[in-house]
């Protein structure tokens, strides 16, 4: 056990994790976070998902587009199997304590921190002074978001490893400077290989909604066509598919979709290459938009059912930050006994 697992021994285990509600919901989405997510509901640990529209807006958001998804994002959760029933399910905003305590969290980071953060020199590049200030501060928010619920654990992607790490400086921060062992130092749960899912037009990059070419994703609201047009089109290499895994190693693309296989039929990419070692991409590729289409398509049309009622969409989130408030809200109390503010 780690040191930071037996100081957090006092603390009830819990998860959080959120997505921003920026649009365009891929198969890396699905992949790398929810169906992760999903595993974790059932663990019997306290979970909680958030779609984290504080976040969404560092960037400009056009109003009716940010309303539209996030339930898009809320429909994307529950179709993939998040029970709200089980998992509090909610958007940021809802929940006032998250950038309440993030203003505290403001106070505790360094600026030299914040500035060595590689998303802000990656999303702010040279054009820094044109950044909002919300966006050079999101980790702290971040932070908050993770430690209003005394977070045990954090789901995380390779991307946002370092807002973690800075959100456990946070919590050890903080706990010194007031002399209490009152926020816990939150443990990442790393995401496995087989689920960092890549670009259908370029093994070496993230598959991303942002990509130009609708060609490079599988979006969860495409139909079974779609799907199985983009898979038989994604790029390969003339090269069979090995039978070693490591044979994989320079074949980005080749590698990417063993992957994707592997992630859907939730077994080892060795035990794909056991079972497709030496097919041609061929025969490879309608087996892989098979499985892709019995996986995937039941989930688009649950996303498709859920938004022709946002009325009970919404009517869910409220209940999930209701439920969510019950545990931030003394927990923020307590932090601002702890920094002495009066009344609190």
């Amino acid at each position: 056990m780690t040191d930071a697992a037996t100081a957090n021994a006092a603390f009830t285990p819990r998860v959080f994790s959120g997505i921003q509600p920026s649009g365009g919901l891929t198969l890396g989405n699905y992949l790398g976070a929810m169906k992760r997510f999903v595993e974790m509901q059932e663990t019997g640990i306290e979970t909680l998902y958030c779609m984290v529209d504080l976040h969404a807006i560092t960037v400009w958001q056009d109003p009716a587009a940010l309303t539209r998804n996030t339930r898009e994002l809320a429909a994307g959760f529950i179709a993939a199997g998040l029970d709200p029933a089980k998992s509090m399910l909610f958007n940021q905003s809802q929940v006032p304590e998250h950038a309440q305590l993030g203003w505290i969290f403001n106070c505790v980071a360094r600026m030299g921190w914040m500035g060595r953060m590689t998303q802000w020199k990656d999303k702010a590049g040279k054009h820094s002074e044109n950044a909002s200030l919300g966006l050079f501060g999101y980790p702290a928010l971040m932070a908050a978001d993770i430690l209003v619920y005394h977070t045990t654990q954090v789901p995380v992607g390779e991307d946002q490893k370092q807002h973690l790490e800075l959100t456990r400086d946070i919590a050890a921060k903080f706990n010194h400077d007031y002399g209490v062992e009152f926020f816990p130092i939150t443990e990442p749960v790393i995401e496995g290989a087989a689920t960092r899912v890549m670009s259908l037009r370029d093994g070496s990059k993230k598959m991303s909604k942002s990509d130009p070419s609708d060609m490079s994703r599988i979006n969860m609201t495409d139909d079974a066509d779609a799907i199985a047009k983009k898979i038989r089109k994604a790029r390969t290499d003339p090269d069979p598919l090995p039978e070693a895994l490591k044979d994989l190693d320079d074949r980005p693309e080749a590698r990417n979709l063993v992957n994707i296989y592997a992630a859907l039929a939730e077994i080892t990419p060795q035990a794909v290459l056991d079972e497709h070692g030496g097919a041609q991409f061929g025969a490879f590729k309608p087996a892989l938009a098979e499985l892709a289409v019995d996986k995937l398509g039941p989930i688009s049309a649950e996303m498709s059912r859920l938004m022709d009622d946002p009325a009970e969409i919404d009517r869910m989130l409220a209940d999930g930050a209701a439920r969510a408030r019950t545990i931030a809200a003394p927990i923020l109390k307590k932090t601002y006994e702890i920094v002495g503010m009066v009344g609190a």
